[in-house]
Parts: structure tokens; sequence; C-alpha cells
């Protein structure tokens, strides 16, 4: 895996939108935030672009992205937020550029669609972190884990086990993210691959059933065999149907790697949560999971 150069102060960060709309207004917290750890921030020309729910149109989005890829002066490009989008405009990204000068990308949600392609099909580290439009809502903490992950500080959180643990120590590669993006990628040209590496998960406003048919989709794609271990983050906001699922998100993804005997750990403080702690996507990490949990990387 290539590891893009880590950030200095007076370096240049661009924030673009790849996929839902945003306005600058909604972000200025974030883009205060980054100026007091000495960085210049570019803003894209997608900021307050519009069209429909996008943050202007597949076209502009990705001339967008593509121009903060060129710019040999961005050394990260932040993107502003989620939503739905990425994947309109991902095939077209030409990356040759960003290969000769690696820099890291950061987001999360529907920005999986980009650290799959970059981790598993081209060989690049990249950043799972929170984004601009998440800044007033996370912890201090989760913030600070993304300026230690930009300036290259180790990353260490301990968290509270979960009842649902496999207990036993998990080290590998971490991929994934948000399972949505995940499940909708088996089968097309961008590959993920989970052989002996640890597979992360996180999801959002999903029906509990359809949590159950993209765990047994990743399981027919062979996705859940032969992992260094599963971390599981956060899991928010599930629905259910007026006939009950029965089983929480959690037990449905436990149930679904019940017969593999590596390491599980729930609880992760990762995800769409107000506790969204840096991860790079991509690195070797360490995970711990006993009557209490440490992450390593």
């Amino acid at each position: 895996m290539i590891r893009p150069p880590f950030l200095k102060q007076g370096d240049t960060v661009g924030i673009t939108c790849p996929a839902r709309f945003i306005t600058t207004e909604e972000i200025q917290l974030a883009i205060d935030t980054l100026k007091s750890w000495g960085l210049n921030v570019l803003l894209g020309e997608t900021l307050g672009k519009k069209d429909n729910q996008y943050g202007g149109t597949d076209a502009e989005r990705r001339a967008d992205f593509q121009r903060m890829l060129n710019n040999p002066d961005v050394k990260a490009i932040i993107a502003a937020r989620g939503g739905y989008g990425t994947v309109r405009i991902m095939d077209d990204l030409d990356f040759r550029a960003f290969m000769d000068k690696p820099k890291w990308i950061v987001g999360f949600s529907d920005i999986t669609y980009i650290h799959t392609q970059l981790g598993c099909n081209i060989g690049v580290e990249s950043l799972h972190a929170i984004m601009p439009i998440t800044f007033p809502a996370n912890t201090t903490e989760a913030i600070q884990s993304l300026k230690a992950a930009l300036f290259d500080e180790t990353l260490e959180y301990a968290f509270d086990a979960h009842p649902l643990n496999r207990k036993g120590l998990m080290e590998g590669e971490i991929v994934g993210g948000n399972l949505s993006i995940l499940y909708s990628i088996l089968g097309t040209k961008t590959i993920l691959d989970t052989n002996k590496k640890i597979l992360f998960l996180e999801d959002l406003d999903e029906y509990l059933y359809h949590i159950d048919r993209m765990m047994m989709a990743m399981k027919r794609a062979g996705k859940l065999k032969n992992l260094a271990g599963l971390v599981v983050g956060g899991l928010s906001d599930m629905k259910d149907n007026t006939i009950p699922f029965g089983k929480t998100a959690e037990e449905i993804i436990a149930e679904h790697v019940a017969e593999y005997d590596y390491p599980v750990c729930f609880n992760f403080p990762s995800g769409h949560i107000s506790d969204n702690r840096a991860i790079f996507m991509g690195k070797q990490a360490k995970v711990e999971i006993g009557e209490s949990c440490r992450f390593l990387q």
C-alpha cells in the first residue's frame, strides 16, 4: 500500500462536494478548525452549487474532484459531506496525476466508494473520518483524531466491550466502511478484497431486514470468510416493520459470522455517530478485544 505524505503547517487541503449539496456556511466551523491547525483551505467550485439533491451536476462534481486530484498544491482532499452521488462520478475520475503525487482523501459514508477504489483497486491508503458537515455534531476527540491522522500521530482508542464481542487479538489491514455501499459494489469492477484483512462495517437508517439481506449477500460473495477480524462501528437509527424482524442490527451481523472463528468487535467509535474517530483505511491495525477494547494504528 502507498501512503500519501502526511501534512505539515502551511499545507493546503481542498474541500469538495462529490455527493450531496452543501453550502459554505454549513461547514464554516470545519474551515475555521482546519485553519487553526495551520492549514490553508481551498474551497471547491461545487460548494454552494445545487442540482436537485446533488452538489452540482455529475459533470461539475467530477470536474471539481478531478481538479483537486490534479492540483499538486492540494495535499488532502476532504469530502464536504456524503449522502448519495459519489458512485455517479467515480468511474470517470483519472487517478494518474494522483498516483504521481498521492494525497489523503478523507470522508466516510458515501465516500466508502472512494476508499474501496483506492484501497482494493489502486493500492493507496485513505482516511475514514469526520467530514465538514459533521464537525458541529461530533466530539472533540473525533475532531482531534482527524488532526492526529493528517499530521502523522498514532491513533489509539480505548472503548467499552459489547456483549456480542468475540474476544481475541486481530491484526491486519483495514478495509470496508458503509455496509450499504459495500453491498452495492459486489460484482462490480470495484473489487472488495477482504481476505486476511480486518473488515470494518457501519451503517445508518436502514431497515433491519435490509441489514440481513446485505449481510447475506456479503456472505454469499465470500466477503465474510478468511477475515483477520470484524470491527463494527455505529449502526444508527435502524428501522423495523410493523411485524418486527426480531433481532437488532448487531445480532443480525453476529449471526452471519457465528460460524467463523476470528475475533469480532462491536461498539467501535466510528460511523454515523457523534464520536466518529479516524481510521487509516488500507493500513495495518491491531485491535484487542477483551473485558475492555483497544485499537491501535
